[in-house]
C-alpha cells in the first residue's frame, strides 16, 4: 500500500493497493476518477474498497488511482473556489502510470469540467492507454464505481472532443474482458 502526496499534503497524485488474492501475471488497474478523498497510503475509503473489488473481479495484480484533480477533498464543489485544482504534477503522474499501466478505467462521473475530462483523455490516449469504463452517465461521462451494480461489464470508452457541442461527449463499445490487458 502506497500513496503519492504533495510535500504540502494538499494534493494526492497515486494510491497503489496490492492483494495476495490477485493475480501475479496481469497488470495493476488503474483508475481515474474526479479527485481524492480521505483515502492514503494506509487507509481506504469507501470508492478505494470498491475499486478494489473490481480489481479482484478483473483478476488484477494490483490497483492503482489517479484523478482528473489531484486536490484532496472530500466535497467535489470545493475544486472550483480552489486556485489550483489539478496541482502542479498531475498531468506528468497520469502520463507516467497511463505508460505503465496500459489500461485505464476512466471513472470520474458527471462532475468534471468537460474541457479537464477531454485534457486528460488526450494524455492518456497519447501515452499509448486504452480506456475503458463502467459504463457512462446521460451526458457520455464514465460512471463512478460507487454508482454501479457490483457485477457491472467493463467497457470500452471512447471520448469524443469535437461532439462537445453537441452535448455527445463519448461512444461507448461494449467488448469482452479478455479483450483489455486486465
Amino acid at each position: 500500500m502506497s500513496a503519492i502526496i504533495s510535500p504540502c499534503g494538499q494534493y494526492r497524485y497515486l494510491l497503489k493497493r496490492h492483494a495476495e488474492s490477485m493475480s501475479p501475471t496481469k497488470s495493476a488497474a488503474l483508475f481515474v476518477m474526479l479527485n481524492p478523498s480521505t483515502a492514503d497510503a494506509t487507509l481506504d475509503d469507501p470508492t478505494i474498497r470498491r475499486c478494489r473489488c473490481f480489481a479482484k473481479l478483473w483478476d488484477c495484480n494490483g490497483l492503482a488511482v489517479a484523478n482528473l484533480y489531484a486536490l484532496r477533498s472530500t466535497d467535489p464543489a470545493a475544486l472550483w473556489s480552489h486556485p489550483d485544482p489539478v496541482g502542479p504534477d498531475n498531468d506528468d503522474y497520469l502520463r507516467n502510470f497511463a505508460r505503465e499501466c496500459g489500461d485505464v478505467v476512466c471513472a470520474w462521473g458527471s462532475n468534471a469540467k468537460p474541457e479537464r475530462a477531454a485534457h486528460v483523455a488526450s494524455i492518456l490516449t497519447d501515452a499509448g492507454a486504452r480506456l475503458w469504463c463502467l459504463g457512462t452517465t446521460s451526458d457520455g461521462s464514465p460512471r463512478h464505481p460507487l454508482y454501479v451494480r457490483s457485477d457491472q461489464r467493463l467497457v470500452e470508452w471512447c471520448p469524443v472532443e469535437a461532439s462537445r457541442q453537441r452535448g455527445d461527449r463519448a461512444r461507448v463499445h461494449t467488448h469482452d474482458l479478455q479483450e483489455s490487458r486486465f
